[in-house]
């Protein structure tokens, strides 16, 4: 079995590294499954769009209230225990949604709240688990298990957990989310067995939880890189969430694929996505991270521009598995960067700082893209990513030479 694992799992990363990504596997797993049976069953409650596209919101919403708070937390407290506890509470209000299916009380209200409720527990959890990483691997080990990590998370997620989703569903409506519970608290006890020190990363911590979030916000604005950094972050998916928020419409009227063709972009995304994880290992021996970083971006910059001008499906389907590649190995390395930058005692902050930016982003961005696509036709929200995400690259480009070297 060890010989099976070792090429996927380094020895040199850890058996703590080992249990990290296990935990993170299951969990996402359950979480892929609800991605296809949380929709399916928010369409069996209602046919309101308005309600329906309520559901996503709510499930978003606790980031921008309570993202930043989530970061403080993660700086004061025990991380393993608070994602233990966060994934516990994600795993009971799942269970709670599963009583009321079984017992005919469900309603759209219940779902809405559900909804809002685990993404309260998803804020906790996401943004304390990925601090716990810098704390297993060695900082030159970084990136090799960020690449691993999201690699898991891309199989179970988008792969794996999504066809199941929709099988169970169909099998019995309940039975997907039983079965995501279980997968969370599988989740709980393989954090248990993560070797981190106990008590929090910064020993007694006696200031307010506001004052907290300001040092961490200071200590991003102060670090040239790391600023960089997330400005760029924040405005590239203002610009990607325009144009993704009319990716159905733009499948369906403009390339003319029909539902099962919106299945496969996204599909085809995923795809791009596994054969990133496969090449990163070479890319990072082989390649300068600032010529990553750079290409990573202007890779973007192309995919928005040639969505925008093709109206062919096979051509939209490279660019998907394109896009699917490089937004994998650019996850990789923002996290990786980051991460090797930012001390210990500031990593929860910096990176719901972070979490808060893309989320905000995205919102924003899905905002924009409805209205220009409804003044300017659908190719109208690629045009702006194009125009926008390339002015941006323009401005950060010298710049990202230091950002990839921040920390190292």
């Amino acid at each position: 079995m060890n010989r099976l694992l070792d090429p996927v799992l380094p020895p040199r990363l850890g058996p703590g590294f080992r249990w990290l990504f296990a935990s993170n596997l299951v969990a996402n797993i359950g979480d892929g499954i609800a991605l296809a049976a949380g929709p399916l069953l928010v369409a069996s409650q209602t046919h309101n769009a308005v309600l329906v596209a309520l559901a996503g919101l709510l499930q978003r919403l606790p980031w921008l209230l309570l993202g930043l708070y989530a970061g403080a937390l993660a700086d004061r407290l025990d991380r393993r225990v608070v994602v233990m506890a966060a994934d516990a509470v994600r795993a009971l209000v799942v269970v709670a949604l599963c009583v009321m299916i079984l017992t005919g009380t469900v309603t759209i209200t219940v779902v809405l709240v559900v909804m809002f409720c685990f993404g309260m527990g998803e804020v906790f959890a996401d943004t304390t688990s990925s601090t716990l990483l810098p704390m297993l691997v060695d900082t030159r080990d970084l990136a090799i298990g960020s690449a691993r990590m999201q690699a898991g998370n891309l199989a179970a997620n988008q792969l794996l957990g999504p066809p199941v989703g929709a099988f169970l569903f169909a099998a019995g409506m309940a039975v997907p989310f039983l079965t995501q519970a279980v997968c969370v608290a599988l989740g709980v006890v393989l954090v248990a067995r993560i070797g981190t020190p106990k008590g929090g990363v910064r020993g007694q911590a006696r200031t307010h939880l506001r004052r907290d979030i300001a040092d961490g916000f200071r200590w991003l604005w102060t670090n040239a890189a790391v600023r960089t950094l997330a400005i760029v972050i924040l405005v590239f998916n203002v610009t990607w969430g325009a144009a993704w928020s009319v990716l159905v419409l733009y499948s369906l009227n403009r390339l003319h694929m029909g539902e099962v063709g919106f299945g496969l972009l996204t599909t085809a995304g995923a795809v791009g996505g596994i054969l990133g994880t496969a090449s990163f290992d070479w890319l990072e021996r082989q390649v300068a991270l600032k010529t990553l970083m750079r290409a990573c971006l202007v890779l973007e910059v192309l995919t928005h521009l040639s969505l925008a001008l093709t109206t062919v499906p096979w051509v939209a389907m490279v660019v998907m598995v394109v896009f699917g590649a490089y937004a994998f190995v650019w996850g990789t390395l923002g996290y990786t960067v980051r991460q090797r930058a930012v001390p210990t005692e500031y990593r929860g902050r910096v990176g719901s700082v972070y979490l808060v930016g893309l989320f905000a982003g995205l919102i924003l961005g899905q905002g924009l893209g409805g209205v220009i696509a409804e003044r300017w036709g659908l190719a109208a929200p690629f045009w702006f990513a194009f125009v926008g995400s390339g002015v941006t690259l323009v401005v950060v480009w010298r710049q990202l030479a230091h950002i990839a070297h921040a920390g190292g």
